[in-house]
Order: structure tokens, then C-alpha cells, then sequence
């Protein structure tokens, strides 16, 4: 203020001299003025001069007036301004007087985000930084309160919103702190606080606290189960929790005190009245009405100066649970004495309080010693002198031991092997009662059976890591749980891998660099990690890239387990494939010798029957006279035509029988029929080498089903053996006989026979062994026999002796194998 009157004195001030000067200089200009204008006038120069100087003195004498006026205006300003500058002097005296009457500061803040000026009082903060270092609260002020007076303080810049808080300080000082807007800006206020306004203070935490305590003593009340009410000094109610409402049946417990209900009866209020009065506890058992139904209630009331707060405890319920507590006791004994485990329970004085049959049994003590309550220690003192507790060196000390589960608040367990053998859990625990329950267990079976299972798992392991099969098992979680040697060694798999216990995925990417078809880990991976309980195993060939070939067996195990097994069959499988080349090269080399065979055989067929036609013709009389050794030489001819004719024949009937080409005609044949047709074929032969044929056969041989051509057949070629092995003057015998649903026949001779060792070869082909005999042969007849006989569905034996002759059966079945197929079909379909 002071500084705007003086700028305005000023302002008058050059003004005047600014008039001043202007007017100075206009008359300097006047008289050259003056003298154009007189000249141009027609009035007298003189009289123009006068008039123009008298103006401007009168206009000069204006101006000073006006400014010795305004100086005077300024000089009353200026003493104002004095005046008014001491006065606030004087305040500014008294503000800090005030200021420092007491420890305090104050902190403004003209606009939320200008900085803050702080008048802080030597009694709060010493030191040039103290100002500011009021501001870091955490710093000065407890951790709880330093974040409230913040958030308050913040809240007060940003919305003006006022505050009073109570701080108490990290030294334990306190202080009051009040903010409030003031004007555009903001005001905090911190002192610091003692004397009565401290003592006010603490009396306010203090009621707060008792009034917070006051309210969860109340809350904690109210929610009791059982009734719970206050009287005050005049004996009336003033306050009931939600259980009295509900026993008197009152709509809420202001309902129950406005109506002044009840709970006990006249004489119990009574006696309780006399006891709130005298300020002592009153305690009794009283009947009364809750609910609508009669209670017994133990009721509990202590008083004092006058007022008494009740409890009620409805007995009721307590008894209720005390006879559920007895009937499940009971309950628990009857259970106890089915168990097989010996229970024992010993009261705080370590007397016997109960035992169950079991323990009687394992222990073998007299139920009436039992019945007396012995103590722990003399029931343990009579089985050592029984001998049927541990042998221990410091017997005192291991009681001593046994007896420390009456003090500790866990279980405690241990293991006793008794002189006999056996091995007892025992399993000591506190009971209710403040003894200890002991749990007696025969773990002896159970001790044999683990070790017994060890021993078989170790030996299971063993010989699983001694198998050269890989072997893979995995839990149903899809991770591996056992592996051997050789299964690392077959798909080159790093140990400390396989000890993480990988997944199967995780393995499975690792082998499928030997093996890259997705195909079969998919599969194995379905197996091994799939839900379906039905699984089955399965086999599968894997034929990796390094050559390796690997059969893989897929298992199920229980609780969803999956067994894998890699058999490295890489060698098998080259000799497999070497056996099958060499098969299918033999059945080339067969199929061409079958061919060859086909057509030498008919090749050689059309001259033999030429020269057998020109042999015949060249014995017809009509051809000429031949002389006898003509026709001795023409014999000769014959015969060896006819011979090579019958080898060819049989030849061809091996090649064909080997393609399976040859068909059978089924007919009924005539067993005797059929030996006298065979005879016939080598009568010759008996005749040249002095042989008989005696025909043996049985009434009741008839017929049976065969083909009549190749049964005759297989008769001549073993008569031709049997012929060409006996001697001359010897006898072959031909029997028939029936013996149930077969048809026997036996060629016998009585010639030198054969070895051991010439009887295992006998019915291969080409082996032709004459024994010194004068049979010659290609070695083909019993070969064709076992052949036709294997066609026929029956069986051909051989019996022989060195020097005792030969005897061989064959066997025909009555009725021809395929037709008993048919019929065997025929009569289940009838069945059905």
C-alpha cells in the first residue's frame, strides 16, 4: 500500500515539471510566433505581447498550486503508510511471541503444489536443516503414525479436507498435529504436547482402548451359546445375549429387556439378589423353563459394587453328550476286544484301567492278575522275569525310558525283539485320562514277509540287470519307475537321465533318432499313458536306422503301470532272412527239378513205350521165327524197358504228389482183392527168385474207403522190397486185419534186415541200401509208400532186425480222412 501512494505522489510531481518545461519552451517560440502574427494583425503588436505573457504567468502560478497540493497529499500518505507499517511490525512482534510461547511449527502451502513455508519454534527443531527435515515424517515420527499424518496431509492439499491427530514421536515424545485451509492455501500445525493436554491424551487412548475392549467383551458375550445376562445396581437388567433371548423366547435381547423377561424363577432370583448385594459369587443348580421345555441349569453369578453379571450352562445338553461319551466308550471297548492288536491303557498313577483280550493272549498274563489294576511297572517286571520282554543290560534305565511317553505330548514308538523271536511294535501315546495307551503289534510275519519281499526284489533286480532284453516299467503317471543296463545300452541313453525319471515323451524324443517313425511311439505312447483299463499288450518289430532290429513287447502291470521289453533279434532276423532266400531258392531249384523231372519223365515215356510196342511186335510170330537166344535177348529188353518205365512212373507220381497236384478217387476197396491183385503184379518175380507169397487175411477185413489204383500200388512196391531182400526158398507173408476204425496191413520177409542207423533213412528218397542182397533199386518205393500212406491220412512202420527180416505195417483209416471231415461238419451242424 505504502509503495502505491508513493508511486502516485511521484507521478504528480513530473507531471508539474513536465508542464513546466513544455511552458518554458513555448515561450522561447513565442516572440518569432508573436511577430508573424502581429504581422498579419491589424491589432497593436504590444498590446498581443501583454496579453499573451499575462496568460502564461496566470497558467504557471495554476500549476504550482496544484503541485504544492499534491505534495501535501503525499506527505500525509506517507506518514499513513509509516503508521501502518509499524502496526504490523508490532503484530509480527506478537506472532512470534506467540509462536514461541510453545513448542510447535507451522508448515502453509499457498497452492497444492507450490513448496511449503515453515515457522518452526526453536523448542521443536534446532538446526538449520530442522525445517526441513520436519517434513519427512518417517523420520521423526512413529512408523504408523508417519504414514497417517502423510495421508493426511495429502488428502489436505489435494480437497482441503481438516484433520487432528495425536503422534507420538520415535524418542516417545508426542505431539498434536491440525490442518485446515486457511484462505487460497492450506495450514499444518504440529506442536508438541505436555502436561495436563498429555495426560488428556493418554486418558483418551486409554478409554479408547477399554471402550475396544468393551465392545469384544460384548460382541464375544452376545455369541455365547449359553445365556449370559448383566444387572445393574437397582437389580434390573441391562444387558442379554442372543441365547437369553431365545430361552425366554423373546423376538431379540432389547425385546427381553424392554419386557423384562425372566430366566430363573422368583426363589433363584432371590437367592441370587442376596449374593449381588453382599458382592459375592453365587452358584447353583436350578430348574427352569428354556424354550418352552424344563431345563437343569448350573447357573454362575459374580457381582461387584452392586452390579453382577450370570451364566447359564444347560446341563441338559452335558449329561446328553456324557451318555453319548459312555455309549461310544462302551462301543469302543466292544471293538477294541475284536481287534487282533493288544491294547492297554494305564490311568496318571500308571495303573491298568483296561486291556483288551489281545493283550491277555500275546502276553500271556492271568485275566485275574489283570483284574487287580497292576501298575506299568509290575506288569513289566513280571514279563522280564517271564522272560517275554527285550533283554537289556540296564533294565532300570530302558523302563525309564518306556515310562518318559506319560510326559511327552507325542506318540512314541519302538521296536522290541523278544528272546523268542519275535518282534513287537509297541506304539505309546497319552490318553485322555493323563496315563498312556499302549498298541501292542505281532510284527514278526510282517518283519519275515518284508525281508523275504526284499530278498526277492533284490533278486528280481539282479536278474534283471543281468538280461540282455531291455526292460522299461512306468507308473500310470506316464513316468519311468525301473529300468536296466541293457535297455540304456539298446537305445544309447545316458544313466543320470534315466535316474531323473523322465516321461515317457521325454524318452521317446531321444530314441527317435534311431527310430524316426511316429507310427510306433504313438502307439507305445497310447499304451503307456493311455486311461483305458481294458488294455492289452501287444508285439511290434522296430528296425532301427545303425541296422539294429528290436522286437518290443508292450505289457499292462497293475494300478495302470506299463511294462516295455526290447529284444536286440538282429541276428535272428539276418539268418531269417538268409533261411528265407535260401528257402525261396530251393523252392525254385525244386519247382525247376519238378519241371525237369515232368518233362524227361514224358520225354523218356514215349520211346520206352515204343520199344515195349516193338518188343511185343518182335515176339508176335507174324513178325518171323526168332531163334532162343533171340528171345532170350528180347526178354531181356523187356524186362529193362519195363523196369525203367516203372521208375519213370514213379518219378512222376513224387513230382506230382510234392506240387500237391495228386488226387485220390475214393472208392470201397476190397482188402483181399486188393492183395491178390498185388501178388499177381510180381508173380513173375516169385517165380524167378523161388519166392511164395502167403496171404493172411481176417474174416472180417471187407472194405474200406481209399483209392483202389494207389492201395494196390503201395502193396507191389513193399511185396517188391520184401522180395528183393529174402533169399530163395524164403516166404513174404501179406496179412489184412481190421482193428476197430482202421485197416492193418503187414508185409513180412524173413531176408537179412536192416541196422538202426539204415531204418532212419529207409523212406528217403534215393536211398537204396542192398544189405548184400540181390535187390537193385533207385530207392524210391517206401518213399512213395509214405507218401500215398500220408495222402490216405494213415501211417506206414517199419520194423527190422540185422538177420531177424522186416516188417512193414501201414495203416489205413476205415473211412477216408477228408469224407470223416465232412461227416464230423455233418453231425455238428445236425447237433445245432
Amino acid at each position: 500500500m505504502m509503495g502505491r501512494r508513493r508511486a502516485t505522489s511521484f507521478g504528480a510531481s513530473d507531471f508539474a515539471g513536465a508542464s513546466l518545461g513544455s511552458l518554458l519552451l513555448w515561450l522561447d517560440a513565442t516572440p518569432a510566433c508573436a511577430a508573424v502574427a502581429l504581422d498579419e494583425l491589424p491589432i497593436d503588436p504590444h498590446i498581443v505581447s501583454f496579453a499573451l505573457s499575462g496568460g502564461l504567468a496566470m497558467f504557471a502560478a495554476a500549476i504550482v498550486i496544484s503541485y504544492l497540493r499534491e505534495r501535501a497529499v503525499w506527505r500525509r500518505r506517507e506518514a499513513a503508510l509509516i503508521a501502518e507499517l509499524d502496526d504490523s511490525r508490532a503484530q509480527l512482534d506478537r506472532a512470534k511471541n506467540f509462536l514461541a510461547s510453545e513448542p510447535q511449527i507451522f508448515i502453509a502451502w499457498k497452492s497444492p503444489d507450490a513448496e511449503p513455508d515453515i515457522h518452526s519454534s526453536s523448542l521443536v527443531m534446532t538446526g538449520a536443516a530442522a525445517p526441513r527435515r520436519i517434513l519427512n515424517f518417517e523420520a521423526w515420527l512413529a512408523p504408523r503414525d508417519a504414514e497417517e499424518l502423510g495421508s493426511a496431509v495429502e488428502r489436505l492439499r489435494r480437497s482441503g479436507e481438516s484433520f487432528r491427530l495425536a503422534l507420538t514421536g520415535v524418542a516417545g515424545r508426542h505431539f498434536d498435529a491440525d490442518g485446515r485451509a486457511v484462505g487460497g492455501g492450506v495450514v499444518l500445525r504440529i506442536r508438541e504436547v505436555s502436561g495436563d493436554r498429555l495426560e488428556l491424551i493418554g486418558l483418551r487412548e486409554r478409554h479408547n482402548a477399554a471402550q475396544s475392549e468393551l465392545n469384544g467383551l460384548r460382541a464375544m458375550l452376545k455369541a455365547l451359546p449359553a445365556p449370559f445376562w448383566i444387572r445393574d445396581e437397582a437389580g434390573e437388567l441391562v444387558f442379554v445375549n442372543d441365547a437369553y433371548a431365545q430361552a425366554v423366547e423373546a423376538k431379540s435381547p432389547e425385546d427381553a429387556i424392554a419386557r423384562k423377561l425372566e430366566l430363573l424363577d422368583q426363589s433363584a432370583r432371590g437367592a441370587a439378589d442376596q449374593a449381588r448385594l453382599k458382592n459375592s459369587v453365587w452358584r447353583e443348580r436350578v430348574n427352569a423353563v428354556v424354550a418352552g421345555e424344563r431345563h437343569q441349569l448350573d447357573v454362575t453369578q459374580a457381582a461387584a459394587s452392586g452390579a453382577a453379571a450370570a451364566i447359564a450352562i444347560d446341563r441338559r445338553e452335558v449329561e446328553t453328550v456324557r451318555a453319548d461319551l459312555e455309549r461310544q466308550m462302551q462301543s469302543h471297548v466292544r471293538t477294541l476286544d475284536q481287534l487282533p492288536t493288544a491294547v492297554a491303557s494305564f490311568d496318571r498313577a500308571r495303573r491298568l484301567i483296561y486291556s483288551n483280550d489281545a493283550y491277555a493272549k500275546l502276553w500271556q498274563l492271568d485275566p485275574n492278575f489283570l483284574e487287580q489294576q497292576p501298575t506299568d511297572g509290575q506288569i513289566l517286571d513280571r514279563l522280564r522275569a517271564e522272560q517275554r520282554v527285550p533283554v537289556e543290560s540296564d533294565y532300570r534305565a530302558w523302563k525309564e525310558r518306556l515310562f518318559e511317553a506319560y510326559h511327552s505330548p507325542e506318540p512314541i514308538r519302538h521296536t522290541w525283539h523278544l528272546p523268542n523271536g519275535r518282534i513287537i511294535d509297541v506304539v505309546a501315546h497319552s490318553n485322555p485320562k493323563g496315563g498312556v495307551t499302549y498298541l501292542y503289534d505281532d510284527a514278526t510275519k510282517a518283519y519275515d514277509l518284508e525281508t523275504r519281499f526284499n530278498a526277492l526284489d533284490r533278486m528280481q533286480s539282479e536278474t534283471l540287470d543281468t538280461l540282455q532284453e531291455g526292460v522299461a516299467v512306468f507308473g500310470s503317471d506316464g513316468r519311468l519307475k525301473f529300468s536296466n543296463p541293457a535297455f540304456a545300452r539298446l537305445w544309447r541313453l545316458d544313466s543320470d537321465i534315466l535316474a531323473k525319471r523322465p516321461r515317457f515323451e521325454a524318452l521317446a524324443a531321444k530314441c527317435c533318432a534311431l527310430h524316426p517313425e511316429e507310427e510306433t511311439w504313438a502307439a507305445l505312447q497310447a499304451f503307456v499313458t493311455g486311461l483305458n483299463e481294458m488294455r492289452e499288450g501287444f508285439t511290434r518289430r522296430i528296425e532301427r536306422n545303425d541296422g539294429l532290429v528290436l522286437d518290443c513287447a508292450a505289457q499292462p502291470l497293475l494300478d495302470g503301470a506299463a511294462l516295455l521289453t526290447f529284444v536286440d533279434v538282429s541276428n535272428d532276423v539276418n539268418v531269417e532272412r538268409a533261411l528265407t532266400d535260401r528257402n525261396k531258392a530251393l523252392l525254385a531249384a525244386e519247382k525247376l527239378r519238378n519241371d525237369f523231372i515232368h518233362h524227361v519223365s514224358y520225354e523218356l515215356r514215349s520211346p520206352l513205350n515204343n520199344i515195349n510196342g516193338f518188343v511185343h511186335l518182335l515176339g508176335e510170330s507174324s513178325t518171323g521165327p526168332l531163334n532162343a537166344r533171340q528171345r532170350e535177348y528180347l526178354g531181356y529188353v523187356s524186362k529193362s524197358s519195363a523196369a525203367l518205365l516203372a521208375i519213370v512212373d514213379d518219378i512222376l507220381d513224387l513230382a506230382t504228389i510234392d506240387e500237391d497236384a495228386m488226387q485220390l478217387e475214393f472208392s470201397e476197396v476190397d482188402a483181399e482183392a486188393t492183395m491178390r491183385a498185388a501178388i499177381e503184379g510180381v508173380q513173375d518175380r516169385l517165380v524167378e527168385n523161388s519166392i511164395e507169397v502167403q496171404i493172411v487175411p481176417m474174416d472180417d477185413v471187407g472194405t474200406f474207403r481209399g483209392d483202389a489204383k494207389r492201395v494196390r500200388q503201395i502193396l507191389f512196391n513193399l511185396l517188391s522190397n520184401a522180395i528183393g531182400f529174402s533169399r530163395p526158398g524164403q516166404t513174404v507173408t501179406l496179412a489184412a486185419m481190421r482193428r476197430e476204425n482202421e485197416i492193418v496191413f503187414k508185409v513180412t520177409d524173413r531176408g537179412r534186415g536192416m541196422s538202426p542207423e539204415i531204418l532212419e533213412r529207409v523212406f528217403d528218397r534215393f536211398e537204396s541200401h542192398t544189405a548184400g542182397s540181390r535187390h537193385r533199386g533207385v530207392g524210391l518205393g517206401l518213399s512213395i509208400v509214405r507218401a500215398l500212406m500220408e495222402l490216405h491220412g494213415g501211417r506206414v512202420l517199419i520194423d527190422s532186425a540185422p538177420g531177424e527180416g522186416t516188417t512193414v505195417t501201414c495203416i489205413f483209416p476205415a473211412q477216408a480222412a477228408h469224407e470223416e471231415a465232412h461227416l464230423a461238419a455233418a453231425r455238428a451242424g445236425g447237433a445245432e
